[in-house]
């Protein structure tokens, strides 16, 4: 089996480490093509505007000078003589649970190679304030990933789709299939601070998103201590809106 690994976070993050120790117990043919530096948030975007490089960090490990989607399209047409059996993305510092996924690098690459038509994992590790910078903070995602991973090779997977898992920060309890969860934006605050020159910036996302746990959601089972596995999809069509509109624009 062929792996193209991924992220969002850089090629020289944790995660990417840990993801290629959890890559390795399923195969010895393992490729790396990720970001040359971080690009959290990218979300699904492509690097259109300046050209995209690509560096060769060791056999079978290269860098995009792009976004997570620019890394997954280089691995596919540049780096590969043929197409991966499977793309794993992350494992992210952080998660990328409800709504989220829609600003996420890690995601967005997974989405990238379900857009090919390739079985793709988007995997990210919950951090908490006691995990965070230690040995442990990627303990659950070694321990779980395999686990997560082994069934779904051969599991049939729906066309344009992909999996998104995320890892709570300590102590699963097992392993869930969930829907995703929703975050309240609306109550969102922007920082405003003054640089040494003197000029203002902003600064986003240092607040908590509040949520509910609402039943069945991986914002659920994560704060349940659970590995959390949802099946995402790339047609966003809201379908009962569709008929409503046409009747708007009959005659």
């Amino acid at each position: 089996m062929r792996i193209l690994l991924t992220n969002d976070d850089g090629i020289h993050a944790p995660g990417l480490e840990v993801l290629e120790a959890i890559a390795a117990q399923f195969s010895d043919d393992v490729w790396v093509c990720a970001p040359s530096e971080e690009q959290s948030g990218a979300g699904h975007s492509l690097t259109l505007n300046h050209p995209v490089r690509l560096q060769k960090f060791g056999d079978r490990r290269f860098a995009v000078t792009g976004t997570p989607t620019d890394a997954v399209t280089m691995g596919l047409r540049q780096v590969l003589d043929r197409p991966p059996d499977l793309i794993l993305s992350g494992v992210n510092r952080g998660a990328n649970l409800g709504d989220d996924v829609t600003y996420s690098g890690t995601a967005s690459a997974a989405m990238e190679g379900a857009l090919a038509g390739i079985r793709a994992i988007a995997l990210s590790q919950v951090i908490s304030p006691e995990t965070r910078g230690t040995a442990a903070e990627f303990a659950q995602a070694l321990e779980w990933a395999p686990k997560v991973i082994r069934p779904l090779i051969d599991a049939p997977f729906g066309n344009r789709t992909f999996l998104n898992v995320n890892f709570p920060p300590k102590d699963a309890k097992g392993i869930r299939i969930t829907r995703q969860g929703f975050h309240d934006y609306s109550r969102g605050s922007v920082v405003e601070g003054t640089d040494p020159r003197g000029l203002r910036y902003f600064w986003f996302g240092l607040d908590p998103i509040e949520h509910t746990l609402d039943h069945g959601t991986d914002l659920e089972a994560i704060d349940d201590r659970f590995v959390t596995v949802t099946p995402l999809q790339l047609d966003l069509t809201h379908y009962p809106t569709i008929d409503n509109l046409a009747g708007r624009f009959e005659g």
